[in-house]
């Protein structure tokens, strides 16, 4: 319950500070300035360093979980908030050598920085590293004039990550539980009428290991007639890919970060209510990628609700002992991911298992 309430408590602080999310547009094409890449969760440190980089003739790119800030209205209202480059944590050691401008990392998630870049990055809030300065007063002045220094965004750089396969042109966020009850209508109506058969939520914290691959594989599996929510940094295995449309509906829709599971609660038991159900009647199916205490967290919250039949992984938290996994397996149905077989995964899940 108390997981609940602080990812509760999150959502609206967020809602309250930055306005309603929206869905929007965002673009990795780089510009033509010298650049700042924001990375990690903190929403209030990036609406601080684009305050002070108003005018200064410096863009700003988001990078892993901070991408839906862009869905934000009043972070997404800083011109110079210019887009988004790479993808996920784990991919940073690549990703951040590409970058030619400064690099800000506000939370968890900092992989010991290598020499290519190791001069040119900075840490604030909760994160720090040794040798790696850190911004402890909202000054980011030596981070702002680092960044003038130094070439802008070379697009030959952002074209190398494209080709590799580590972004997409574009992409969309801003679809939390606002958006999507905005059409709830829409959603009722298609569910109603046998067009949408199920919903997937497929997300949470990624790594590096090759077995993810089991969640772009699980989503590219699903069938027509679904939707797909995603969220964490998960959802940048999902992000590549053209999932289609379904009742006038992108079938892919990005909830935002990993705490904003809640909005994903929020959607499943409005739905409930529309339909006249229980959250447990709904054709509600969980995919839910594990690496560390946040995803926990989420973990809790929707064992709390008492959603069953959710799976995690790729590997099964060292803390879900054989004794623990066994009573949890019992009482909720979770289990973990058959990493080498999302097929057989997929097909449990259209059975309600």
């Amino acid at each position: 319950a108390l997981n609940l309430k602080v990812l509760k408590m999150l959502d609206a602080a967020h809602r309250c500070r930055f306005g309603v999310p929206s869905p929007t547009e965002v673009s990795t094409t780089p510009g033509a300035r010298p650049a700042i890449l924001v990375s990690g969760h903190d929403m209030a440190v990036l609406h601080e360093l684009l305050a002070q980089t108003e005018g200064r003739g410096v863009d700003v790119y988001t990078h892993g979980e901070m991408l839906p800030a862009h869905g934000y209205p009043k972070l997404h209202a800083f011109e110079h908030l210019r887009g988004h480059f790479g993808t996920h944590w784990g991919n940073q050691l690549e990703e951040f050598r590409h970058f030619t401008g400064a690099i800000l990392m506000t939370t968890n998630c900092l992989r010991p920085p290598t020499r290519k870049y190791s001069d040119r990055i900075w840490t604030a809030g909760p994160v720090g590293f040794p040798k790696i300065p850190h911004i402890s007063s909202n000054d980011f002045s030596p981070l702002i004039e680092k960044a003038l220094s130094l070439p802008a965004l070379d697009s030959a750089n952002a074209e190398a990550l494209r080709r590799s396969g580590t972004a997409s042109p574009k992409m969309t966020v801003g679809f939390g539980h606002e958006a999507v009850l905005g059409v709830a209508d829409k959603v009722v109506g298609a569910i109603k009428a046998g067009a949408l058969k199920h919903v997937f939520v497929i997300g949470g914290c990624d790594g590096t290991e090759g077995s993810r691959s089991y969640f772009t594989d699980l989503a590219r599996s699903t069938p027509p007639d679904s939707l797909i929510l995603t969220l964490g940094c998960g959802k940048f295995r999902l992000l590549g890919d053209d999932h289609g449309t379904v009742g006038g509906l992108p079938r892919l829709l990005d909830m935002g970060q990993c705490n904003d599971a809640y909005s994903a609660v929020v959607v499943a038991v409005k739905l409930a209510e529309a339909l006249e159900c229980t959250v447990h009647d709904l054709p509600l199916h969980f995919a839910v990628s594990w690496f560390e205490q946040k995803a926990v967290a989420v973990l809790l919250s929707l064992l709390h609700l008492n959603l069953k039949n959710i799976r995690i992984g790729p590997a099964v938290p060292a803390f879900l002992t054989p004794r623990v996994a066994a009573v949890l397996g019992d009482k909720f149905g979770l289990q973990g991911v058959d990493v080498d077989h999302e097929d057989d995964d997929l097909a449990k899940m259209l059975q309600g298992r």
